[in-house]
């Protein structure tokens, strides 16, 4: 058995890694532990459990599909110890660093006593925007292979310190300066970005739901394709892919209306983002982030700070 396991924060990297013949055996961490109920043991029943719950609620498709997507791939993790490496790759967005912290909290917990590297996408010379493992040359991706980063006690702890800190029921301790000093270099970015998936004090949308009817506002929209693109390639550090933004545009829809197949905001609209009207009330449902429900919390722009209702 090869001495390295690499655990790949998607389906795409696989064959990269073997056109670059980068030696070792793949797992493909195939979750997305960004949005519904969490639990801090990954290995227990309770968690399988409470994650089909929630696909099923969801993401009705990809809940008959659990075992063979992501339960598979957490065998193969669980075997861990047959390996002297680990290889971490994952990108720089809140999608992928959720994943990230449970992964290792996972490896933590299994006392894995080898070393664990990470392999982490974001800012590259020369370009413009944040750029994926998958949008990467294979110069490139070899050269962040070359540059992987050996994760410290520290950051293992810190890890697995976040990881339980989601799962639980208080996220005004899950905060930014959590990652100073540590290997992550865009952790706290996207703690930062999950503070603003709560609701705005003022208006009652989040930093997301906002942007997309700024989108609108500003941009001739003729299609929900069209809208999803934009919001995927404007979303800065949270990495959501169609079904997550979809489920956002869907959510979204008494803000619009659709008209000579143009989308125009509503009244209600244009006076949320005049910061003349509240929606908080009207937008609370029972949707959860980790272990809190996301209507439990307030964000206020002014200093950033979460507040419990």
């Amino acid at each position: 058995m090869s001495t390295i396991l690499h655990i790949l924060n998607g389906d795409t990297l696989s064959p990269r890694l073997k056109d670059l013949s980068i030696n070792g055996n793949i797992a493909v961490w195939r979750e997305m532990l960004c949005e519904g109920k969490t639990i801090v043991n990954l290995a227990s029943e309770t968690f399988k459990n409470t994650r089909i719950a929630f696909f099923k609620e969801q993401y009705p498709e990809q809940a008959s599909k659990y075992d063979a997507l992501f339960g598979s791939q957490l065998a193969i993790i669980s075997d861990a110890h047959s390996y002297e490496e680990i290889i971490l790759w994952f990108e720089y967005d809140l999608f992928c660093h959720i994943n990230m912290l449970a992964c290792i909290s996972f490896l933590k917990t299994m006392n894995y006593k080898g070393k664990i590297h990470l392999v982490c996408s974001g800012w590259i010379e020369g370009k413009k925007q944040l750029q994926g493992l998958a949008q990467l040359s294979n110069k490139e991706l070899q050269n962040h292979y070359t540059k992987k980063v050996t994760l410290n006690n520290h950051d293992l702890f810190l890890a697995d310190d976040l990881w339980r800190l989601y799962c639980s029921d208080n996220h005004l301790k899950f905060n930014p300066k959590r990652a100073k000093d540590s290997s992550f270099k865009y952790l706290s970015n996207c703690i930062s970005a999950h503070k603003e998936r709560f609701p705005s004090v003022r208006t009652g949308l989040n930093t997301l739901e906002t942007h997309l009817l700024r989108l609108i506002q500003k941009h001739t929209i003729k299609s929900i394709s069209q809208l999803c693109g934009y919001m995927i390639n404007y979303q800065g550090y949270y990495g959501y892919g169609d079904l997550q933004i979809y489920r956002i545009i869907k959510r979204m829809d008494t803000f619009y209306t659709i008209e000579n197949n143009i989308f125009t905001l509503t009244e209600k609209a244009k006076n949320v983002l005049d910061n003349k009207h509240n929606v908080l009330t009207q937008m609370k449902d029972n949707s959860q982030l980790g272990g809190v429900y996301k209507y439990e919390y307030t964000y206020n722009d002014d200093d950033h700070q979460l507040s419990k209702q």
